[in-house]
């Protein structure tokens, strides 16, 4: 019995170390460019380039399906990054896709929410808290300012706000989960 064990247990460590090997070996150079690409991008996940979010975007771009100004948030200074990258001349921004904005962030007005959770579905990167019929509150420093939430809301209670320099909500965090907690 003891002898079985072993021998399953050497045979997953040496299958296990041939995987890991493989996996290193035949790594793809082309996933190396999309994640150049994609820490290039503002990560805001606005889906303004007509893509799901920044990953899909620079996959695109590397693969040639999609141009270099198409991100709204990365603005020019985006462009030039994207065309310093990859060797490209810089371009302006295309105004199919939008215009860049100042950053920004979401904020709900607390005494309107009436906690429908349309805004918590729709936020791609899990900026809003709160539960069904609860308030909702966003973590600003979440937030990528997308204006995703904006749309879902039934009441209107959400504005966007110009973003400053990160501040301390270790309060509003704390005071989130607390409601949280309580459910």
């Amino acid at each position: 019995m003891i002898t079985a064990l072993l021998t399953f247990g050497l045979l997953a460590l040496a299958l296990g170390a041939a995987l890991g090997w493989a996996a290193v070996r035949f790594r793809s150079n082309e996933n190396a460019l999309v994640e150049e690409i994609n820490a290039v991008l503002p990560q805001t996940q606005c889906g303004q380039c007509n893509f799901p979010g920044c990953k899909p975007y620079a996959t695109a771009i590397a693969e040639g399906r999609a141009d270099i100004n198409q991100c709204p948030p990365g603005g020019d200074a985006g462009i030039k990054a994207l065309a310093a990258l990859l060797g490209r001349e810089p371009k302006p921004l295309s105004s199919e896709h939008g215009v860049h904005k100042p950053a920004q962030v979401a904020r709900i007005r607390e005494d309107e929410c009436i906690g429908c959770y349309k805004c918590i579905a729709a936020c791609p990167v899990d900026a809003i808290i709160g539960a069904q019929k609860y308030l909702h509150v966003v973590v600003e420093d979440l937030c990528t300012g997308c204006e995703l939430c904006v749309a879902p809301c039934p009441v209107d209670c959400i504005d966007l706000v110009p973003y400053t320099a990160p501040r301390d909500l270790k309060w509003r965090k704390q005071i989130a989960i607390q409601s949280l907690s309580t459910l």
